[in-house]
């Protein structure tokens, strides 16, 4: 058991930081699973800059001192934000008693059968009171199901055929298109009406194709006023003077 520090005079202890193992130095698993991992997370940050957020891909969260660390493919936290100085060593990963509040919305990449998904995870995650556990199994490791969603209902976790979190605002959906010069099928986040969220590149993307938009539509509207004052003036009427 981690030792603790009394930290006022109400007799409230938290877990001594500086024994816990914030970082191991683990890499990703596989090149699939980190760019998704950054799809999902960096998305977020690019469509919800008016909201206090925390998204983070391979960061430990500690939710009790009795336990090692659970470390996510994904997690989302609300109205919460990384610590200044997050090189302190109390800062350094998702610490339930430091931050208040568990994250709201977990996510497992599933890359094979090895990594107890639908067990021991996610018993973890149902103790640890998350409110969503989304499942992404694009290979189908673990069955026919590609995307597993569970609710947090009472103590347990339900599975649910909804893809929209409610109590986050966001939902869930299967995307094919191109990320970081790649052609497949993603996991996005999406609003209500089905809209991704966009990442940074999608989103200048899309104001240089308005911006060529508007470019396109000024030289048409020249060339309408050029052809314009041309009869005009073969009609013997000088535009200018209009």
């Amino acid at each position: 058991m981690v030792q603790q520090v009394l930290i006022n005079d109400d007799d409230y202890y938290v877990p001594d930081a500086n024994q816990l193992v914030t970082e191991d130095d683990t890499p990703v698993d596989n090149f699939a699973s980190a760019k998704q991992q950054r799809l999902l997370v960096s998305s977020l940050y690019s469509s919800l800059q008016s909201q206090t957020l925390l998204a983070e891909a391979n960061v430990g969260i500690y939710y009790t001192d009795l336990q090692p660390p659970i470390v996510p493919d994904v997690f989302l936290s609300l109205d919460v934000q990384a610590p200044e100085n997050w090189w302190e060593k109390q800062n350094r990963c998702y610490m339930v008693w430091r931050f208040g509040k568990t994250p709201e919305v977990v996510m497992e990449i599933v890359s094979n059968k090895e990594g107890e998904e639908l067990g021991k995870k996610l018993q973890i995650y149902e103790q640890m009171r998350a409110s969503y556990y989304i499942v992404y199994d694009p290979n189908q490791q673990l069955g026919e199901k590609i995307l597993r969603v569970y609710e947090l209902r009472g103590r347990r976790y339900t599975e649910t055929v909804e893809t929209w979190l409610e109590q986050v605002a966001l939902g869930v959906t299967l995307w094919t298109g191109e990320f970081e010069g790649r052609q497949d099928v993603w996991l996005r986040w999406c609003n209500q009406d089905g809209n991704i969220l966009l990442t940074g590149d999608e989103h200048a993307e899309q104001e240089r194709q308005r911006a060529e938009q508007e470019r396109q539509r000024a030289e048409q509207a020249e060339k309408r006023a050029q052809l314009l004052a041309e009869r005009l003036r073969a009609m013997g009427i000088d535009p200018d003077n209009l």
